[in-house]
């Protein structure tokens, strides 16, 4: 970065820089917890009966470890996108209604994660159910390794419940999917024609309001080669939600080519990959009996309120750990 060139190339310097954070986000942490260890071991060789100074080594232990297991999550974050803002999408299963309740407790489920976390999410588009819920909505989660975290969400959630909208109440069984790809940089380079662009504009749907737009901003992008079709609605004018869509677009166009070469690749070593809408990964039964299980990594939890108010860190970190292995 001292060399009197390193600007001359804008996306080289640019990657570059990003790279240097990622590193960074390891490195100096991993310091700092060296240094913290260091500190507790003079401590300890004081040899002094002290109760206090026991307490508090104890207590600085506890915190270091946590730290310790939270650094070695990142190092299991070393995909090419793991470091990127992601995007995320939640659609209704068949099911009415019901779905869309669902759909609509996973953003609430998300929502409340990323808060947690510090992370920002902008909602991108969003299409209400007739009678409650969403039949899907696509969010824009920003901050450090969002991609890289919320990957693991990526699947079929399957819920059974006795159904709030059954009179009679029966239990009912759920479905909706989860896609997550990586937000992808500017410096990234994806083709796309704008004679293969269809984009339409209307005015913004929803339950109204004294905030509802009124006029027509928001934008339909359709990428006719590939059929793909995202919509912004939630700006504040036309051009920012076409500029929201075509970040959406670009992200989904890179992430079908990504897949692309990964079957091609699939097929070249004769092994067999199992491409699907998304199989089911995780269940959240709430009766008759409460317990929520990813089918993947078998982290199970019977604390489906916790799962549901956000606490879903235990299910992202078994799977990194699994897929590390």
């Amino acid at each position: 970065m001292s060399g009197p060139t390193f600007w001359d190339d804008a996306q080289r310097s640019n990657k570059l820089m990003r790279e240097l954070k990622v590193l960074k986000a390891i490195v100096e942490p991993f310091a700092e917890c060296v240094k913290r260890l260091d500190e507790l071991k003079e401590f300890a060789d004081l040899k002094e009966e002290d109760a206090q100074i026991v307490a508090h080594i104890d207590a600085e232990l506890g915190t270091l470890k946590k730290d310790i297991d939270s650094l070695e999550m990142k190092t299991f974050l070393s995909g090419e996108f793991d470091q990127n803002n992601c995007i995320l999408s939640i659609n209704a299963g068949a099911g009415g209604t019901e779905s869309c309740d669902w759909a609509d407790m996973l953003l609430r489920m998300y929502t409340r994660w990323a808060d947690a976390k510090g992370f920002k999410v902008r909602m991108l588009d969003v299409l209400p159910g007739e009678e409650a819920g969403i039949k899907n909505a696509t969010l824009r989660v920003e901050g450090e390794m969002a991609y890289g975290l919320l990957k693991s969400e990526k699947g079929v959630h399957r819920l059974v419940r006795i159904s709030p909208f059954d009179s009679n109440k029966r239990r009912h069984t759920s479905f909706a999917s989860v896609d997550v790809i990586p937000e992808i940089e500017d410096d990234v380079e994806v083709d796309i024609k704008p004679d293969d662009l269809r984009i339409d504009v209307f005015r913004s749907s929803g339950p109204g309001g004294q905030s509802v737009n009124t006029t027509d901003s928001a934008v339909r992008i359709t990428h006719v080669p590939t059929g793909i079709v995202v919509a912004c609605q939630n700006e504040r004018s036309q051009l920012q939600n076409k500029q929201s869509a075509m970040k959406v677009l670009r992200a989904k166009i890179y992430e079908l080519e990504r897949q692309k070469q990964k079957e091609r690749m699939s097929k070249e070593y004769g092994q067999k990959k199992k491409i699907e809408w998304g199989s089911q990964i995780r269940s959240y039964v709430m009766h008759p009996y409460s317990m929520v299980k990813d089918h993947r990594t078998e982290e199970e939890t019977a604390q489906v309120q916790k799962v549901m108010d956000g606490e879903i860190d235990p299910f992202i970190e078994a799977f990194l750990k699994m897929k590390k292995e």
